[in-house]
C-alpha cells in the first residue's frame, strides 16, 4: 500500500487514466507513464497533455481494462509510484453495464446462516463488522469478491438481531457504512440489524380491486400530527399505534384519529414520511419536530413513531398494524417517499460504499443540488435505479401499501418512473403513483426528468397540478396574489381549464393528456394553509373567508382528475401564519380537534361533497374525449363559473348535472338547460345526494358558494 502520493492518477474510463503531476514536482514533467498490475509493468499510450493551474494533466490510454477489485500502481519516467484511484469511470455507461447486479443485496437471514452481500465494485477489500448484542465485543468477517462488483460473507449459526456495518477500502481509504438495504436499524440509526422477516409479519387485509386513480379521494396526513394533541383522546399520541385506536373522541364527543378519517368518506390516506429520517430523537420524539424529508435508511420504519425503537421488531410490527387498521376501515394507504436526495451525501452509506457513483455532478464537477438539500440521487444510473425499484417493491409487498407519492419527482428520471409503474402494477394493478413534477435544476437532460413537461412519457403517473392550485387559490409563493375562489374573476378561464383537468378542452394550453394525471389540490403540507392565506388576503373577514374556503374545496372535489385534501382542510386548518412548518412545534403542526368542533358544519358539508363525487362517474370521467364531449361551459355572470355535464346518464343515476361556482358578493342567477325539472343537491350551506329543492329552469347561487343541480 502506498502511504503518500507524489502525484495522483485516476481511472476516468475503462481504458483511460488521468495523471496529475503537481508543478512543484519536477515542474510537472514526465515523458512516459506505466501501469503495474500483478507484478507486470506496461507502458501506457500518452494521448494528451493539458496545463492546469497548479498541475499538468496527462491523459493515458491502456491496452486493456485494469481488473477491478485489486490494486494497480502508476509510475512516471522516474519510476515514482502512486496508486491508481477510481475517477470518473464510475459515472460512465460502460461501468454501469459492466457492474450492474440483478440479485439480492443486504443481509439474508436463516436460523442456520446469515448471508451478507454489498455492492462495492471500486473497493479492493471489504469486511462485515458486527456484534451479537449492543454491549458485546466487535468482530470482523472478511468478505470475498463476488459477481458484478459485489462482496459476500456468511455468519454461521443464528445471527438474529446482530448489529452490523460494512467496511470497504476504496482508493486506499477505509470507509464504514450501515447497510443501505437494511430492513432494521438500532436506536438513532447507528447500526444495521439482522432480522427474521417471518417475525415481522402481520395479518394482511386484502381490499377489493381498485379500478382507477380517478376513483380516489386522497387525504394527506402526518402520523404525528393526527394524534399528538391531548384533546385527540388518543392514548399513543404521535405514534403508529395512535392510528390503530378505535372509539377515540375529542372533549365534545366527536370521533378523532382513525375513526374520524374513516367517517369522511376518503378512499386513500397519504402519510407523510415514515421511513427512517433525521431530525427527531428515537427516544424522546417530543424534543424535536420534523416532517421527515431527511432520509437516512429508506427501507426502515422511523423509530420515533414506535413505542419501543430499541426493540428489534416493534417499529415494523406497529407500522404494519397501523396500515392494516386503515385497511379494515376500507381506506388504502399511500406512502410518501423521498428518493431524490439523502440527508447528507458525504456521510451517507451510498457515498461511503461507492464514492462518487450514487449522486449527480454538474459540468463543474460539483454535486448537483436541484433538491436544495446539497445532493441529487442519481436515479438514472443502473444501481441507483435498482435501489429505488427494490425499495418500492419491498415496501409494497412487506407492508401491503397501496400507492406511493414521490417527493420532488422531477429530480427522478423518466425511465425509473416508467419501470416503477410497470414493476409495481404487475403485483398491484390498482396501485396509485403520484408525485411532484416540478422542473428543477439538476444535472439531468430536460427530456429525461419525470417532470410535468414530460407527462406524455408517463401516462401512468399522476402529477400535483400546480396550475390548478394557483388558478383556484392564487399564487403559492406570492401571498397576496389571489385565485378564482378568492374572487379573482380574471382567473375564470383558468378555473374552467382546472375543472377539466387541464386536458385541452378549455381553450387554455393543455397540461395533461389524461385526467388521471392531474392531482387537484389547493392545500398540502407545504406552504401556507388555505385558511392562513385567506386570513392574510382578507384580514378580519372571517365569515366570508369560511365561505371562500368551502368554495375552493368544492372546486377540488368537483373537478375532473384526482382530488387531494390536506388533513384538517375540512375544518379550515391553520398553522397560525407559519408558511413552512417543517421544524415547527406540535402546537403549530398538530390537528386541532378543538377547532374541528368549531367547524363541525364545515366537516359535514365536505362529507356531503365527497358523497356527491362518489355517487356519479360524471365527476370522474376517464378520457380526455369524454371530458371534451360531456362538459359544456354554461352562460353566467363574470363572477361565476358554470358548467353543464350533459348526457351523463351512463355514468350514474343523473342524466345531467350543472355545477356553478359563484365567487362574487351578489347572488348569481342563470337559466338551466331546458327540458325536465332539476333538483338542487348542493347549496352554500348543505351538500349531499338528497334534493334540497326542485326547480324548472331558474337557478341561483349564493355569494361565495357552490350550487349543484341534477336531473
Amino acid at each position: 500500500m502506498i502511504s503518500t502520493r507524489p502525484f495522483n492518477a485516476y481511472l476516468d474510463t475503462l481504458t483511460e487514466v488521468a495523471v496529475l503531476l503537481p508543478k512543484h514536482y519536477y515542474s510537472g514533467k514526465s515523458s512516459a507513464f506505466y501501469i503495474e498490475s500483478g507484478g507486470n509493468v506496461t507502458k501506457m499510450e500518452l494521448v494528451s497533455v493539458q496545463e492546469l493551474n497548479a498541475e499538468i494533466k496527462y491523459t493515458c490510454r491502456l491496452k486493456e481494462m485494469p481488473e477491478f477489485g485489486r490494486e494497480h500502481v502508476i509510475l512516471d519516467e522516474r519510476l515514482m509510484r502512486t496508486d491508481l484511484q477510481m475517477g470518473s469511470v464510475i459515472r460512465t455507461k460502460e461501468f454501469d453495464r459492466l457492474f450492474y447486479y440483478e440479485g439480492k443485496l443486504g443481509s439474508m437471514y436463516t436460523p442456520e446462516k446469515t448471508s451478507f452481500r454489498v455492492w462495492a465494485p471500486t473497493a479492493t477489500e471489504a469486511f462485515v463488522k458486527f456484534k451479537e448484542t449492543e454491549e458485546a465485543p466487535l468482530r470482523y468477517m472478511p468478505m470475498r469478491r463476488g459477481p458484478s462488483g459485489t462482496f459476500e460473507a456468511e455468519i454461521n449459526g443464528n445471527a438474529e438481531g446482530f448489529f452490523y456495518h460494512y467496511q470497504v477500502r476504496v482508493n486506499n481509504i477505509w470507509h464504514e457504512a450501515v447497510d443501505p438495504y437494511a430492513k432494521m436499524v438500532s436506536v438513532h440509526s447507528e447500526w444495521a440489524r439482522v432480522v427474521d422477516d417471518e417475525k415481522m409479519k402481520v395479518e394482511k387485509n386484502q381490499l377489493p380491486p381498485f379500478s382507477s386513480p380517478l376513483d380516489a379521494i386522497i387525504y394527506e396526513a402526518s402520523i404525528r400530527d393526527v394524534s399528538s394533541q391531548r384533546e385527540s383522546g388518543i392514548k399513543h399520541q404521535g405514534l403508529y399505534l395512535g392510528l390503530t385506536e378505535e372509539g377515540t373522541q375529542s372533549p365534545d364527543g366527536q370521533p378523532t384519529g382513525l375513526d374520524y378519517i374513516a367517517s369522511l368518506g376518503v378512499t386513500h390516506v397519504q402519510l407523510m414520511p415514515f421511513f427512517d429520517f433525521f431530525g427527531v430523537s428515537d427516544t424522546d420524539f417530543s424534543a424535536n419536530y420534523n416532517w421527515g424529508y431527511n432520509p437516512l435508511y429508506f427501507n426502515v420504519p422511523e423509530g420515533s413513531f414506535s413505542t419501543n425503537p430499541a426493540d428489534l421488531y416493534a417499529r415494523s410490527i406497529e407500522l404494519k398494524q397501523m396500515i392494516e387498521a386503515f385497511h379494515k376501515k376500507g381506506i388504502r394507504v399511500i406512502m410518501d417517499v423521498v428518493y431524490n436526495h439523502v440527508f447528507v451525501r458525504e456521510t451517507s452509506s451510498f457515498e461511503k460504499l461507492v464514492p462518487g457513483y450514487f449522486f449527480r455532478q454538474g459540468i463543474d464537477g460539483m454535486p448537483s443540488n436541484g433538491s436544495g438539500c446539497g445532493n441529487d440521487f442519481a436515479s438514472e444510473r443502473k444501481m441507483g435505479r435498482k435501489f429505488i425499484l427494490d425499495s418500492l417493491q419491498y415496501w409494497m409487498e412487506a407492508y401491503n401499501l397501496d400507492g406511493f407519492r414521490f417527493d420532488l419527482m422531477g429530480l427522478i428520471d423518466v425511465e425509473t418512473m416508467k419501470q416503477a409503474a410497470s414493476r409495481l402494477r404487475r403485483h398491484n394493478p390498482g396501485l396509485i403513483l403520484l408525485g411532484e413534477g416540478w422542473d428543477l435544476n439538476t444535472a439531468l437532460p430536460a427530456e429525461e426528468k419525470a417532470a410535468i413537461r414530460n407527462e406524455h412519457a408517463l401516462p401512468e403517473i399522476a402529477f400535483f397540478n400546480d396550475r390548478f392550485r394557483d388558478s383556484i387559490k392564487g399564487s403559492t409563493f406570492q401571498l397576496f396574489e389571489t385565485g378564482f375562489a378568492f374572487g379573482n374573476s380574471k382567473m375564470l378561464d383558468n378555473a374552467f381549464a382546472a375543472l377539466t383537468a387541464n386536458v385541452g378542452c378549455s381553450g387554455v394550453d393543455r397540461l395533461f393528456h389524461s385526467p388521471a394525471q392531474s392531482v387537484n389540490y389547493v392545500e398540502c403540507h407545504d406552504n401556507y394553509t388555505l385558511w392562513d392565506k385567506l386570513e392574510a388576503c382578507f384580514p378580519g373577514d372571517t365569515e366570508t373567508n369560511k365561505k371562500r374556503h368551502l368554495l375552493a374545496t368544492a372546486i377540488v372535489l368537483f373537478s375532473q382528475g384526482i382530488p387531494f385534501l390536506h388533513a384538517g382542510q375540512e375544518f379550515c386548518r391553520t398553522k397560525h401564519g407559519v408558511e413552512n412548518s417543517y421544524t415547527s412545534s406540535d402546537i403549530i403542526n398538530q390537528m386541532d380537534w378543538r377547532r374541528r368542533g368549531e367547524f363541525v358544519d364545515h366537516v359535514q358539508y365536505v362529507k356531503g361533497l365527497i358523497e356527491v363525487r362518489k355517487s356519479t362517474g360524471a365527476l370522474r370521467l376517464r378520457e380526455e374525449e369524454a371530458i371534451c364531449y360531456h362538459i359544456v361551459k354554461w352562460p353566467a355572470n363574470a363572477d361565476t363559473l358554470t358548467v353543464w355535464l350533459k348526457d351523463v346518464g351512463s355514468y350514474g343515476k343523473w342524466k345531467d348535472l350543472v355545477l356553478s361556482f359563484n365567487t362574487g358578493k351578489m347572488v348569481s342567477t342563470f337559466a338551466l338547460p331546458e327540458g325536465e325539472e332539476w333538483h338542487q343537491i348542493v347549496s352554500g350551506t348543505e351538500a349531499g345526494t338528497k334534493p334540497l329543492q326542485t326547480v324548472k329552469q331558474d337557478a341561483s347561487v349564493e355569494p361565495f358558494s357552490c350550487a349543484v343541480y341534477v336531473r
